[in-house]
């Protein structure tokens, strides 16, 4: 009769030790993901302030009334996979009218923006990889036994990528 009673004790302590563990995974993802958004919406923040800055710039020089109409918007007023969107359209054509159109590059103010502009595009690549890594360990968490009892319970949802390689990646994961 002891013996049942401690082993109870036992199994109830380790599945409860379980469940912290997991618990405490789910907890670390969520942290992680909510400092990558944070980090990724700061650099959205400063990417679309170098586009800016860059406009008048190229009007001035090209003589053109309108250059990167797109960014008029609030970029507060839109999610961060939009905004990265917008803002990605937005740099590709930046550096199509500055490749169609050498005479810019010799603007030091503009080279220094275009500085600023791969700095924080290498910022953005890297806070995107580390949120997209971090969410394939959060949907892993949710996919799978034990912790998918506990998703279920607190009722977590699986959370989208950046991009389609790393669905890709956890689609091809999830069949295994």
């Amino acid at each position: 009769m002891i013996y049942a009673i401690i082993g109870g004790i036992i199994l109830f302590g380790i599945i409860l030790l379980i469940i912290t563990i997991i618990n405490n995974k789910y907890k670390l993802a969520i942290i992680e993901i909510d400092k990558a958004e944070e980090d990724i919406g700061i650099y959205l923040i400063k990417k679309k302030e170098l586009l800016d800055r860059s406009r008048p710039i190229i009007q001035k020089e090209l003589k053109m009334e309108q250059f990167l109409v797109d960014l008029d918007i609030d970029i507060d007023s839109i999610n961060h996979f939009e905004a990265n969107d917008l803002l990605r359209k937005a740099y590709n054509e930046l550096f199509k009218v500055i490749d169609d159109n050498d005479k810019l590059l010799k603007s030091e103010t503009l080279k220094g923006i275009l500085e600023g502009l791969e700095e924080n595009e290498e910022n953005i690549i890297g806070a995107i990889k580390f949120y997209n890594d971090t969410v394939v360990d959060f949907n892993q968490l949710i996919v799978s036994f034990p912790s998918s009892i506990i998703a279920f319970f607190r009722r977590y949802k699986k959370k989208d990528f950046y991009n389609n390689e790393k669905r890709e990646i956890f689609e091809i994961l999830n069949e295994k």
